[in-house]
Order: structure tokens, then sequence, then C-alpha cells
């Protein structure tokens, strides 16, 4: 049974100024410490109102601030504001003494008003180029749930480690649809269950590419669409299932956007932590795994450390789908018991996750779908694939890996399957994920597609695919792959 969603009218609070990303106390902050700059070129009959008024709703915003986290992006509106009263409180305070007010003459002042106004307008700035992620409302009949897990491999032992007992284990976050929850209730927090492990997968993200946690730290604040342990869709009918894996050195989370919308359109999504080589991984015992695959350099030697990666990542899909079959049959607890379609499953991955996608379906024909985002095909290029593939690409650039088309393009030919290979003009590689919620809208960084329009195509044309290859949707997946980019179309050979 289809469930409505209906949209929400408050559109995420932190977003309540469309492309600067700021919220309501922010703003009043912001407002009061521009009033309190231009209080000073007022006709001195309105000037005293001004001061008092903006000061008071300055100093209001602030207490309000502090009990909820004062951003970095807000210093240098604080910095300007404090700078700018004295100025604006002293001849108030002159005049209270009966002594006569005193003005800097305005050549004197001027340098000064346009100092704190400059620091003023850094905050905005700031907001608008690191915001908190607003995540996309989703499209879909369907309320999503979401929950985590946490699976070992008794028969695995951990690559990573020299401890002969210790196996492998992967922490997979599941999304899924679900009944509306009442009014309220808690949306999940993005990159962790909790705001410790928020904070701790988001400073390792950060500390992975060379920043500084605190430029990011709008990230961890941020919360999705879904709620956590929301009861399973009424209706009793399957749900179709896709697996992912992350990027190299990604987080389960990376694509929550894409998770949730295709969750919204009745999929359960199972996105890998990988550990060992997702930067963060918390496991239930509180224990925190930090990556440990670094490239050395060299060429050779990182392919051939790439191909070993993907090969964990891809036993780690095989694996997990194994126990999504589990847990559909019962043999493992949990409300999706009796509601997963492990009978129509597609893998995907962005970038080595792609890689990863790719080799496990070449390995295992219980995955009837294959969707590489962006991804590099590391590994052996046989045996052939055999099922339906959609590969998504950034816009290709003089600076692309040379190799990079012709070994992908080799791998979707020698498919006996219909294959896809979509060009999206002004996509980059981060375009696949979420990083244009929360990055600086750079196009050699995350596309030029915009904030906007990035998780809407990857959404888009993946779900134009899986409708086709899971749902035998009657619609023709070329024309409407075609409509976002360069599609080339490889029709496979089913004699071989």
């Amino acid at each position: 049974m289809w469930q409505r969603v209906p949209r929400r009218q408050d559109a995420r609070v932190n977003a309540i100024i469309t492309g600067l990303y700021i919220s309501p106390p922010e703003v009043l902050a912001l407002l009061g410490a521009l009033a309190l700059v231009v209080a000073r070129w007022l006709p001195p009959a309105v000037r005293p109102h001004v001061t008092i008024a903006a000061g008071a709703v300055f100093v209001l915003s602030v207490i309000v601030l502090s009990v909820v986290g004062i951003r970095w992006q807000m210093l240098p509106v604080l910095a300007g504001a404090a700078f700018a009263s004295p100025f604006a409180v002293a001849p108030l305070l002159r005049r209270r003494t009966g002594r006569p007010a005193w003005r800097a003459r305005w050549w004197l002042a001027l340098p000064g008003s346009v100092t704190c106004v400059g620091l003023i307008a850094t905050g905005p700035a700031a907001a608008w180029a690191f915001p908190v992620p607003v995540f996309p409302e989703t499209s879909g009949r369907f309320a999503v749930g979401s929950r985590v897990v946490q699976w070992t491999d008794p028969r695995r032992p951990e690559s990573f480690t020299a401890d002969p007992h210790d196996r492998r284990t992967v922490v997979v976050q599941l999304w899924y649809p679900a009944r509306m929850s009442p009014a309220g209730a808690r949306r999940a927090q993005y990159l962790g269950r909790t705001n410790q492990e928020a904070r701790t997968v988001s400073d390792a993200l950060a500390g992975q590419v060379g920043l500084p946690g605190f430029l990011v730290d709008g990230v961890p604040r941020a919360h999705t669409h879904s709620v956590f342990d929301a009861p399973v869709a009424g209706g009793g009918g399957r749900f179709p299932v896709v697996l992912f894996s992350p990027g190299s050195g990604g987080v389960r989370t990376q694509n929550t956007a894409w998770a949730e919308e295709l969750a919204s359109h009745g999929y359960v999504v199972a996105a890998l932590d990988h550990p060992y080589d997702s930067a963060a991984v918390v496991l239930t015992d509180g224990r925190t795994i930090h990556t440990r695959t670094d490239s050395t350099g060299d060429r050779d030697t990182d392919d051939k450390l790439a191909a070993a990666w993907t090969a964990v990542r891809t036993a780690d899909l095989r694996f997990v789908l194994t126990q999504l079959d589990r847990l559909d049959r019962g043999d493992i607890s949990g409300p999706l018991t009796g509601r997963l379609d492990t009978g129509r499953v597609a893998v995907t991955g962005h970038s080595m996750g792609g890689a990863a996608a790719l080799q496990a379906a070449r390995q295992d024909r219980r995955f009837d779908a294959v969707i590489d985002l962006d991804g590099y095909p590391h590994g052996p290029a046989s045996p052939s694939l055999h099922q339906p593939t959609l590969a998504l690409t950034q816009a290709i650039t003089p600076g692309t890996d040379p190799h990079y088309l012709p070994r992908l393009t080799e791998a979707l030919k020698r498919n006996t399957a219909t294959s896809y290979r979509l060009t999206i003009p002004g996509a980059a590689h981060l375009t696949f994920m979420d990083a244009p919620l929360y990055l600086p809208p750079v196009p050699s960084i995350i596309g030029s597609l915009g904030r906007t329009k990035s998780p809407h195509v990857v959404a888009a044309t993946t779900l134009a695919f899986l409708d086709t290859a899971l749902r035998h949707g009657s619609g023709d997946a070329a024309a409407a792959l075609a409509a976002y980019g360069d599609l080339s179309v490889y029709p496979g050979d089913n004699t071989r």
C-alpha cells in the first residue's frame, strides 16, 4: 500500500534564507550587528532608539546561539558588532550622565564602519561556502526510516590486522520505506547515530582532505529526512534491495540524499562502512576504526593496492547480501523480516565503491543490476558482466585519467546484458555524493550543477535505471537517461 508523504512546510529552519544557509538566531544576530554599525550614521532623533533596539536584538540572539552552539561562521559577525558597540553605546551613556555626546568626524568614523561591515559580511559568506547541509525533500510516496546494524563474518579473517582471531566486521545503514512518523519525530542525524559519532566521522573526513575540522563543523549538525527505527511501511509487500559501497575513505552516509530518495520510491538501500578503509567507523562497542588505506604515489603499486582493497569491499558486499537474505527469512531478527525482495537486488558504489560493485556483480549472480557512480574499474576485467549496468561519469576533461574510459568501456562492451554509460555535463567526481550540499560551490570540486540540481540528477538517473532493471518498468530507460547528458548504449551479447 502506497503511503503519501505530506511535504514539510518548514523546509528546514537552517535554510530560512535561501542560499545563505543561516538559522533565524543567526539572521537576528547579523541584522542586530549591522544596525549597530549603521546607527552612527542616522539622524540624532532616531539614533538612540535604533541603537537600543539593535543592541537588544543582538544580545538576545547571541544568548540563544550560545545555548544551541555558535558556528565559526558567526565569529566575524560577533567581532564586527563588538568593535562597533562602544562607538554606538558610548553616546547614549554620555547623554544619560548629562555630558554632551561626542561623535568622531565622518572621515574618522568611515574606515571603522567599513571594517565592521566587512567583518559582518564575512559571516554569511562563510555560511554560504560551508553550510549546514539541507537535504532535498524526497519525491516518492513513502516516508523514510533508517536503522544501523553491525555484522561479523565468522568465516573471514580481518586482513587489515595481524590478530588471527579477528574476523571481518561491517557496519551497515539501512534506509527503507516507512510509515509516517508522528509530528515532531526527531529526524536522523547526518553522519552518525549520535552527535559524538557524527563529529568523529566529520573530523575524520575533513582530515583526509587536509581540512581543519572546524571548517565543516556544520555537517554533523545536520539532520536528514529519515527517522531512526520508524515502523516499516504497511501493506506487506516486498521491496527491491540496493547495496551501496562508498568511495575510498568514504563512509556509509556519504550518499544519504540519494538513499532517502530511493527509499521514498519503495527501495531498501543498504550502505556499508568498510572498516580500515572508511575514514572512521564507530563500532557498537564504542571503538573507532580509522582508515589504513594510504596511497604511495607510485602508479603501479597503487593500482595493486586499489585492486586488493576493492577485493575486500567486494567480499563485504557479498557478505551483506547474504545477511540481508537471512534477515528476510527471519534467521536474523529485525523489522524488515519478510519485506526484502532479495530476488531483485542492485549493487552500487561511488568511486572505488563503483569498482567493488562491478567486481561483486562479476562474482555473484545474485546481483541483478549494477550502478557505477564514477568509479574506475580496479581489479580483473573478467569474467564478463551479465547484469544490466549503468555507469555515470563526470565530465571528461584533459585532466581525466586516460585509462579510465577505455577500461570502463571495455567492461560495458563485454557485458552480455544492456549497459549504459552516461556522462553528465557539469558533473565532477564529488557530484555523485552529498558533497555539493555542504562544500563550497567551486566547479572543480563539486561540479557546476549546484546544490539543488546535483542530488536530483543522480537520483533521477539511477531511479530510471533501477525501475527498468529491477521492476521491469515499461518506460524507455535510454530516453530518460539521455535527457541528462551524453549517453552511450551497449546492447550486450546474450550469446556469450
